[in-house]
C-alpha cells in the first residue's frame, strides 16, 4: 500500500488514480496521520432493473400497515410530549 501527502496527492492526482485502476490502494496523510484511502471501485454494477424484486419472491409475505402512518390522537400526541 502507497502512502502519499495531501500535497502529493493534488500534484499527482492523475497518475494516483492509474495506480489504483491497476489494483494498488493509496493512503493519503495530512502531517503524517492517515486521513483517506483511494482505492478501485472494481466491477461496474449492474443497472437497476425494475419490478426485479417482485419476481425474487423478497416480497413474499410482506404485509403493509396502514396504521403506521395514521395520525396519533390528542392523547397519544400529549404521551409522546407534544404538548402543542
Amino acid at each position: 500500500m502507497k502512502t502519499v501527502t495531501v500535497y502529493q496527492a493534488k500534484a499527482h492526482l492523475s497518475s494516483l488514480l492509474n495506480e489504483v485502476e491497476a489494483g494498488g490502494e493509496i493512503v493519503v496523510t495530512r502531517h503524517g496521520r492517515p486521513v483517506a484511502r483511494i482505492q478501485g471501485v472494481g466491477a461496474p454494477r449492474r443497472p437497476r432493473q425494475a419490478g426485479a424484486w417482485r419476481s425474487s419472491g423478497a416480497w413474499e409475505g410482506f404485509v403493509y400497515d396502514h396504521a403506521v402512518f395514521a395520525a396519533l390522537t390528542e392523547a397519544e400526541l400529549e404521551a409522546e410530549g407534544w404538548n402543542g
